[in-house]
């Protein structure tokens, strides 16, 4: 078969597809729509025109309640809205983000398409143009990346609501043929006004009176819950207000008083921590309140507790719910006066400190328990904190697991470059039970085990390579692991082809037949990685 014959045949087979009207939309009708866009694209120099048409295109063929087009400016970093329907002036000029955060920068990252069935349960969902009450959130959005020649130019988002899958696809087909067929024009625009939209965006940020969203710079994660914890750490920082921080084990509660503290008017002042379960009890009060000299045996001097050494600045009690009972109480004299004396003196210390406490156990369980002081829950639950687990901060999961890579190959005097995608899907299936401090020490691994700069799926230890987590039957056997680095190659030969498994089968070293037997066998579906190719090609042949 000819080329143009191929072509032709992957243009029918995608028009038959566009025909199915069962759905009682038919997507047939914005053929011509698209040969519109197409005409004006190559006779109008004017983006404004050409992106105001796709609109009308969304809004009355697609039936899209809300659609937006952003664009991407390199040289700040900055994703903004251009042009938009069913937004406010207001909500249009908070729509600002950053590679990778939120929905829409994830694919200005990736330069990926992303779906969204249902946009309120998405946990990279940040409405930062607050467009969205609880009610309009529970809708379906798709965003497309604008590319051209590899580079990641703006997005195209799109949000309705579907109640036929097969209707949702064919939307997102139209959109990346329609992102296609704009991207030269969107870059001779980006090109010919880089300084304009570099003042638009300025102007944008000055008419919403927006404001960045405090994000402590020690903290990775642009996830909803870790907005959530930025507003109140943001809120409590400037404060010193007694703070009290939940969650598990490893969610990293001591970088969020670290943040706490050197965002606040007492950042100049020291910041102490101290571990309440890493020492027996008899020595706890003594290295909290201090010890005057001949109180005890070995106490050859005078020395300050840690309350005194953080005068002035801020205290952090990790692991609050190991204290004694007889340690709480002496801990509620501190919280109520700011007052304690050292272990064998009868001087009152008064200091001038925040206290932050940290811990993992149920308190209020260990209240009704009784080996937990009522009293002194409710003082050091003035305003609490909780750091969502790792499993509920979706993509921030690639967020840190990028971060360490990066830190541990400078550590380990290799250079890795990138995680494969059977990896991430790995890394993203787990459920983490110790948390961000697991997936540090899994990524520091996987550096040591990589030998080609990139980190495999097994390269990560057997407790990610369960079915239940890839997908796949993959086991910690020798067999096993040649299965896993089959399925690896496999899936990097039909990205690398677009899903063409004959160049596929040849890059492999395998016989189209025996290629098929081994897709069936692993469960892959190479028309994935066919249908932005057959879209491209789709847009190319049309007069």
């Amino acid at each position: 078969m000819s080329r143009n014959e191929a072509v032709q045949v992957e243009v029918d087979d995608l028009s038959e597809e566009f025909s199915h009207c069962f759905t009682g939309e038919c997507r047939v009708n914005v053929l011509p729509m698209l040969c519109r866009v197409s005409k004006i694209i190559t006779e109008c120099e004017d983006l404004a025109k050409t992106l105001k048409l796709i609109l009308s295109i969304m809004r009355t063929q697609l039936r899209v309640h809300r659609g937006v087009i952003t664009l991407y400016d390199r040289e700040s970093q900055t994703i903004f809205i251009h042009q938009s329907f069913g937004l406010s002036e207001d909500q249009k000029a908070r729509g600002i983000y950053a590679p990778g955060e939120g929905i829409t920068g994830q694919v200005v990252a990736s330069g990926k398409t992303i779906i969204v069935p249902h946009l309120r349960d998405d946990a990279r969902f940040l409405d930062r143009t607050r467009a969205h009450s609880d009610s309009s959130a529970n809708t379906a959005f798709v965003c497309v990346p604008i590319v051209h020649a590899g580079k990641v130019l703006g997005t195209i988002g799109a949000e309705r609501s579907y109640r036929n899958r097969r209707l949702l696809k064919q939307d997102v087909d139209v959109l990346s043929t329609i992102s296609s067929m704009i991207a030269s024009a969107v870059e001779l625009y980006l090109l010919e006004n880089v300084d304009k939209v570099r003042l638009e965006n300025e102007n944008l940020r000055l008419q919403g009176e927006l404001k960045e969203r405090f994000k402590p710079s020690n903290i990775i994660g642009n996830s909803k819950p870790m907005q959530a914890v930025y507003d109140l750490i943001q809120k409590v920082a400037a404060t010193k207000t007694t703070v009290l921080i939940l969650g598990e084990s490893g969610v990293g509660k001591e970088l969020a008083a670290n943040a706490i503290h050197y965002n606040s008017a007492s950042a100049d002042g020291p910041f102490v921590k101290f571990n309440c379960a890493a020492l027996p009890e008899t020595i706890v009060e003594s290295e909290l309140f201090g010890h005057e000299k001949g109180s005890f045996t070995g106490a050859v001097g005078m020395r300050k507790g840690r309350f005194e050494l953080a005068d002035g600045g801020t205290i952090f009690l990790d692991e609050v719910g190991e204290l004694s009972l007889s340690m709480q109480a002496k801990l509620l004299r501190v919280l109520q006066e700011r007052t304690f004396e050292r272990v064998g003196g009868d001087k009152p210390v008064k200091v001038d400190l925040r206290i932050i406490a940290a811990t993992n156990r149920d308190l209020l369980d260990m209240v009704s328990k009784g080996t937990f002081r009522e009293d002194l829950y409710y003082r050091l639950n003035v305003f609490p904190i909780t750091m969502p687990p790792l499993r509920d901060r979706g993509s921030d999961v690639i967020l840190l697991a990028d971060h360490f890579v990066a830190r541990s190959a400078v550590a380990a005097g290799k250079e890795v470059k990138r995680i494969s995608t059977p990896a991430l899907n790995m890394l993203m299936a787990y459920h983490w039970p110790g948390n961000v401090r697991e997936l540090e020490n899994v990524i520091e691994r996987s550096v040591i085990m990589s030998d080609d700069g990139v980190i495999h799926g097994y390269n990560l230890p057997p407790s990610l390579q369960t079915s239940g987590e890839t997908g796949t039957n993959f086991g910690c056997s020798l067999e096993a692991k040649v299965e896993a680095v089959e399925y690896e190659m496999i899936i990097d030969a039909l990205k690398t082809h677009h899903g063409n498994t004959t160049e596929a089968a040849k890059e492999l070293g395998l016989t189209r037949r025996v290629l098929g037997l081994r897709l069936d066998r692993y469960g892959i579906d190479y028309r994935m990685y066919r249908r932005s190719y057959l879209a491209r090609q789709a847009a190319r042949a049309k007069p």
